[in-house]
């Protein structure tokens, strides 16, 4: 599935986005984009996700997988966004 902004231009218009930030926009992007019905929904639980995320790096607890590629994603977009 194309993504709607290239992880190229991404990386040249960001450079401070990592290999993991790009990696991580496109794998949430692409899930988003899969099922636009759900899309809401798929969203609202990767932000819940980085919440989660985000108070267990604070208390030094290990996180699930899909807990590291949704804080991944949404430090990514900041990035993005910051600019």
């Amino acid at each position: 599935m194309k993504l709607p902004v290239d992880p190229e231009r991404l990386r040249r218009q960001f450079p401070s986005l990592t290999d993991g930030d790009v990696a991580a926009y496109a794998e949430v992007t692409r899930a988003l984009l899969a099922d636009p019905a759900g899309r809401g929904r798929r969203l609202a639980e990767v932000l819940a996700a980085a919440q989660r995320a985000r108070e267990k790096e604070a208390a030094s607890a290990p996180l699930e997988d899909d807990e590291h590629l949704a804080l991944a994603y949404v430090r990514a977009m900041a990035k993005v966004q910051s600019r």
